[in-house]
Parts: C-alpha cells; sequence; structure tokens
C-alpha cells in the first residue's frame, strides 16, 4: 500500500525542499521505495538531488501533466531518474509555471497529479511530493493526490502565522475534493535552540495548533551543514551522518513511519 505525502506550505524558506529530499532518502535507507515528485517550478528539489541545470531535463512532471491534460498514451515510468541514494525522482523545471497556468481552463484540473500517481502508486511505498511556496493549481493538485499533508515551518513569527491559512485550504481540499486528506503533522525546522525566542515560538505553535493537529515531537535545528547539502546533491546522512540535523531527520522518518 503507497502513501502519499505532500510537503507544503506557502512561505517559502523554511527547509520544506530539504525536508523532502531527506525525509525521502531516510525512508529509502530504511528499506523502503520511495518517490520524489518536485511539484515546483523552480526545481529546487531536482537541483539538490544533483541535477544541478533542470532546465535541461527532457522529460519532467510538466511533460507527464501535459500528456495526461491531452490524453496522450505514456509509459508511465518516463522521465523517473534513480538518485544514488536509492530514492526515484520525478523532476521538474520552468515549463511547470506554464502547465499552472493551462490548468486554469481544463475540465478536472485538481485531479491531474492524481492520475498520474494512481498510475504508479503500486511501485511504491512511500510518493512525497515537494509543493511550491503558493497555493496554486499545482499545489491543489498535490494536496488532492495525497493521503496526508506534512507542513515544514520555520520556528519564526511570520511563518507559524501563515499557518492559519494553508490549514483553512487544506480543510477545504479535505471537504470538497479529497476526503482521504489528513495532516501528517507540523514540523518545525530551523530551530535555534539556544534562544529564548526559537522556544517562544514552538510553545506558540504547540499551544495554538496542538489539540487539533499532530506536531511531530522532533524538530529540526538551524545548521548551515543542512543548506550546504544544496550544494553538493546529496542527502544530509551522505554530507554529515553524524551532525544534529542528520539525527534529528532520522528521528523524523521513525515517526513517519510509525505513523504508518
Amino acid at each position: 500500500m503507497c502513501k502519499v505525502i505532500a510537503i507544503a506550505n506557502q512561505k517559502g524558506g523554511v527547509a520544506k525542499t530539504t525536508t523532502a529530499g531527506n525525509l525521502g532518502t531516510g525512508l529509502a535507507r530504511q528499506g523502503k521505495r520511495v518517490l520524489l515528485i518536485d511539484a515546483d517550478a523552480q526545481g529546487s528539489l531536482t537541483a539538490s538531488l544533483g541535477y544541478t541545470e533542470p532546465d535541461r531535463i527532457g522529460v519532467t512532471l510538466a511533460t507527464i501533466m501535459s500528456h495526461i491534460v491531452n490524453e496522450d498514451t505514456f509509459d508511465a515510468g518516463m522521465g523517473i531518474l534513480k538518485h544514488v541514494e536509492g530514492v526515484c525522482l520525478l523532476p521538474a523545471n520552468i515549463e511547470l509555471s506554464g502547465v499552472e497556468v493551462s490548468l486554469v481552463n481544463i475540465m478536472g484540473r485538481e485531479n491531474i497529479l492524481r492520475e498520474y500517481v494512481s498510475l504508479v502508486a503500486d511501485r511504491y511505498d512511500y510518493i512525497l511530493v515537494d509543493c511550491s511556496p503558493s497555493l496554486g493549481m499545482v499545489t491543489i493538485n498535490a494536496l488532492v493526490c495525497a493521503d496526508s499533508v506534512l507542513i515544514p515551518v520555520q520556528a519564526a513569527y511570520l511563518p507559524v502565522k501563515g499557518l492559519e491559512q494553508l490549514i483553512k485550504t487544506i480543510g477545504k481540499v479535505k471537504r470538497q475534493l479529497n476526503s482521504r486528506l489528513e495532516i501528517e503533522g507540523i514540523l518545525l525546522t530551523m530551530v535555534d535552540s539556544r534562544t529564548n525566542y526559537a522556544r517562544d515560538i514552538s510553545g506558540l505553535v504547540r499551544k495554538t495548533y496542538g489539540d487539533s493537529v499532530k506536531i511531530f515531537e522532533n524538530s529540526i535545528p538551524f545548521s548551515v551543514r543542512a543548506a550546504e547539502i544544496s550544494v553538493e546533491g546529496t542527502s544530509i546522512y551522505q554530507y554529515a551522518p553524524k551532525s544534529k540535523v542528520a539525527l534529528a531527520y532520522e528521528a523524523l522518518v521513525r515517526e513517519v513511519l510509525q505513523n504508518g
């Protein structure tokens, strides 16, 4: 049984892509078959896994979505790249922006990605969708095809403030388009535990949302090394296996596995 997790937050700079890559690689290290879908036209996840020029990649998520919109016949495995650390990747590039615009006039536009996922789900244990920092049509597609949403949030006031809008959107998608959609959990990221400010923000999140939404026990500490891995094209487990960030992501992997 494949579980589809959308990793979403309309606020950028909250370690969303870093979380997608390291959670996916961590699950693969536990023997799980994992597909990462880059659903951001910036191609950040694609670049962070070592494919440094996403715009030169021939087959991407945009290609697949266009085939589905046009009702073309295609091989469901086309365009999937196999990363050296055991995860598969469906990359993205700037062409996805054009697809997003074209979806506006398409009937059933919210279900395009769900149709693709249904074709490949039997090949994987987990499919992780790295959403763009917006609540546009491609992100809505991700929420419609997902079983759950993992929400990374930087331990700072403004990103926490933006949570309310995202949770409302998730609720709306659940009511109108995808009744099985749940919140996997809120993940606090870039936490500088040396400061009272970060501790206060963490407390605020738990106080505001803890009764209604799962908040992961483990948070991801602030680290320069976490930022450096996107340049290296590897996961934190390869780059700095004994670092606090690597241990934190390993703990997150265990929590996600426990969630089922």
